[in-house]
């Protein structure tokens, strides 16, 4: 790539800016977009996969350092079923998981207006699902 910048990048630009109209304080770190959303914080990434497909990355922790329990892995199991954009996975270390929710989507072409409604529903089911996990 030369020094132009990509479709991804743009995405990924529209996206803040998108999301800073809705007074989220969205922060630039490497190379991503950081941001705290009902209380997850999130990860935001323009990614180009292939020639012409250009999608977002999200990722969100909605709880970490959970003592992981049969109750835990039900609740994720539940939030699971009811999440309609992206998919929660327990990430383990000794006793303990973190809670992450993920979704990739393809947002190109995407008018602003359709563009923001994908975005706050993505992080809407976000803090839905982080609701509960953290007792």
């Amino acid at each position: 790539m030369s020094g132009d910048v990509s479709a991804a990048d743009e995405l990924q630009a529209r996206a803040g800016a998108c999301l800073a109209k809705y007074e989220v304080d969205v922060r630039v770190e490497d190379g991503g977009l950081g941001f705290e959303f009902d209380g997850a914080l999130c990860s935001l990434r323009g990614v180009n996969l292939a020639p012409g497909l250009d999608v977002l990355t999200l990722t969100c922790v909605l709880a970490w350092d959970r003592q992981l329990k049969p109750q835990l892995h039900k609740r994720v199991a539940e939030r699971n079923a009811a999440l309609q954009f992206g998919s929660i996975t327990l990430v383990t270390h000794d006793k303990q998981a973190d809670i992450i929710l993920r979704y990739t989507f393809p947002a190109a072409g995407l008018e602003d207006d359709a563009f923001a409604t994908m975005l706050l529903l993505v992080l809407s089911g976000a803090g839905r699902a982080r609701q509960g996990l953290l007792a």
